[in-house]
């Protein structure tokens, strides 16, 4: 039931309560008072009667002259309680009935006034007899209470009609200031309910001031409400930023084990798309222990740098659970890191290596030297053993520098106009003996438009010194080194061609690693430091080019070098 029918049905119902009890206590009141004065006129009548009689000296006619004018019945009583006289023609003599011991009489009889309500039998109507002390006895005078409950019955009736119409016109005003109150009461609640729908409410006027207050407050809460969901929303999508930027991934579950929140880096490591949904944390990883972490966390342990293994990757785990039930799970993704721990490793050992080798060479030849007495020529030839090693030593470490000067960011090419040409038969000059020796020719060709490349000279001087010396360690007797030059893609590409023994297809891919090598004991009888292929990767990719490397076993490589136009070419 709506407010407006609860109020008009509980005043209704108030009011018709009270217009009970007020009829109810106005009749009972009524005929107290219409017995009261009954008994009062009883009274006067019973000491008219003791009067006339006493001066008459005829009781029996005087009490019948009396009844028939009065309608009342008179019995006159002696001392010891005997009827002397009655004016009830109905029943002439004395009566059979002991009416001395009614409680009237005996109050008559003990000399003081009395009085009683009853029926003279069961169909018969109420009566009341009113007696009081006589000289010789006492007198009883009856009357019936018929007309008293006529009066009342017929004031009662008129109460009730009064009260019938006090109840429709009060049913009415209370519907109408139940309309009046209910009314802005709905408004206000549909205005509540439009605050929960997250729409613009409407507050009603009321002119009640209790109900124009609530109003007020309604509206204060909404604006205070306003401004907390937007701090929340700001607060919201600053975290939801937060973990969404995070490098970590991030998974949080509720109690059940529904993840609520994922970022995207949580997918990558997982192999989730943004796209598919997530399954529950305890099935979201198919690993054994992860799945015990899950198991463990959700049931309320926290679990601390748990390393993981999953599909390739190395994951470090922290996982906490919540105050309000369910997990929060960080996942580290170590794979990078412990591959440059391996790397630096084997940098460490190939360093090592590599310098061990001609300090050996060195160290040995010298402690001879200084042990034994060789002859001039045998002397000599030990010498330039030291030398050659102690160059190959400074080479290495030329390179390593060279290498971590590029990489660290502290080296920035000077970009100048480069004429590829001279610069490719500058670098080949200077290992023109070596290539005579082993009877290598070189070619050299240049494409129109891609005579000049915009580079740093020292640079391009280098990558070409590192590719051609490379090619001349694999090439054989009577083999060719192709330099060529040419117009690709914007830029100018550089390539270094050799007809030398080839790589496989399965070292192709490591080549620009540092000290990897195809061939580690040719390279090293070459002198090689395992570097030059490195450095030519990061001076190129420094300019903003690429570099790539094609190679058949048995037929030959090429290494390409691509760098950028930076500017027109007049």
């Amino acid at each position: 039931m709506k407010f407006a029918g609860r109020l008009v049905a509980g005043t209704v119902v108030v009011l018709f309560f009270t217009v009970a009890i007020l009829v109810w206590t106005a009749g009972r009141s009524l005929q107290r008072n219409l017995e009261d004065e009954l008994e009062r006129s009883l009274q006067l009548e019973a000491r008219l009667v003791d009067a006339a009689v006493t001066a008459s000296g005829r009781p029996t006619d005087v009490l019948r002259g009396l009844e028939r004018r009065s309608s009342h019945h008179i019995v006159l009583f002696d001392r010891a309680g005997d009827i002397i006289a009655t004016g009830d023609t109905a029943r002439p003599g004395i009566p059979t009935v002991d009416e001395a011991s009614f409680p009237e009489v005996q109050a008559a009889l003990s000399g003081g006034a009395g009085r009683d309500v009853r029926r003279a039998d069961a169909v018969s109507p109420m009566e009341m007899h009113v007696a009081i002390p006589t000289v010789d006895g006492a007198v009883r005078v009856s009357s019936s209470m018929a007309q008293v409950d006529d009066i009342v019955r017929k004031a009662r009736r008129a109460m009730l009609g009064a009260a019938l119409v006090a109840l429709l016109v009060g049913s009415g005003l209370a519907f109408v200031a139940g309309r009046s109150i209910a009314q802005p009461l709905s408004d206000l609640a549909a205005a509540a309910r439009a605050i929960a729908r997250g729409s613009l409410p409407r507050f009603p006027r009321s002119g009640v001031p209790d109900i124009d207050s609530l109003v007020q407050a309604v509206r204060q809460m909404h604006r205070q409400l306003d401004e907390r969901f937007a701090q929340l929303r700001s607060e919201q999508s600053a975290s939801a930023a937060l973990v969404e930027s995070m490098l970590e991934g991030v998974i949080a579950a509720d109690g059940r084990g529904r993840i609520t929140t994922a970022n995207a880096a949580a997918r990558r490591l997982l192999g989730y798309e943004a796209e598919h949904p997530l399954p529950d944390v305890r099935q979201l990883f198919r690993s054994k222990s992860a799945r015990e972490i899950v198991t463990a966390v959700l049931e309320g342990e926290a679990v601390q740098d748990r390393q993981l293994d999953l599909d390739g990757s190395i994951l470090l785990v922290n996982a906490r659970p919540l105050e309000n039930e369910g997990a929060v799970l960080v996942l580290h993704d170590l794979t990078e890191l412990r591959r440059l721990e391996t790397v630096r490793r084997d940098f460490v050992a190939n360093v090592s290596h590599e310098l061990k080798t001609p300090l050996t060479s060195i160290s040995g030849y010298a402690e001879t030297l200084l042990t034994d007495t060789p002859d001039a020529t045998t002397g000599r030839e030990f010498l330039k053993i030291i030398l050659s090693n102690a160059h190959r030593m400074q080479r290495l470490v030329d390179d390593l520098l060279d290498l971590s000067r590029i990489e660290s960011g502290r080296w920035q090419p000077r970009v100048e106009k480069v004429d590829v040409g001279a610069a490719a038969r500058e670098v080949w000059a200077t290992l023109a003996e070596r290539a005579a020796a082993r009877g290598t020719r070189f070619e050299l060709k240049v494409e129109t438009g891609a005579a000049i490349v915009e580079a740093d000279p020292d640079a391009v001087r280098q990558v070409l010194t590192n590719l051609i010396d490379n090619s001349l360690r694999y090439v054989g007797a009577s083999g060719v080194v192709t330099f060529v030059s040419r117009g690709v893609d914007g830029g100018v590409e550089l390539s270094v061609t050799d007809n030398g023994a080839g790589i496989t297809s399965d070292h192709l891919p490591r080549i620009f690693e540092r000290f990897y090598r195809a061939d580690p004991s040719r390279s090293r009888e070459e002198g090689g430091t395992g570097l030059g292929l490195s450095i030519v990767k990061h001076v190129v990719e420094a300019h903003g080019g690429r570099v790539s490397a094609e190679s058949e076993l048995g037929v030959g490589t090429t290494i390409r070098c691509w760098f950028p136009r930076t500017s027109r070419e007049s």
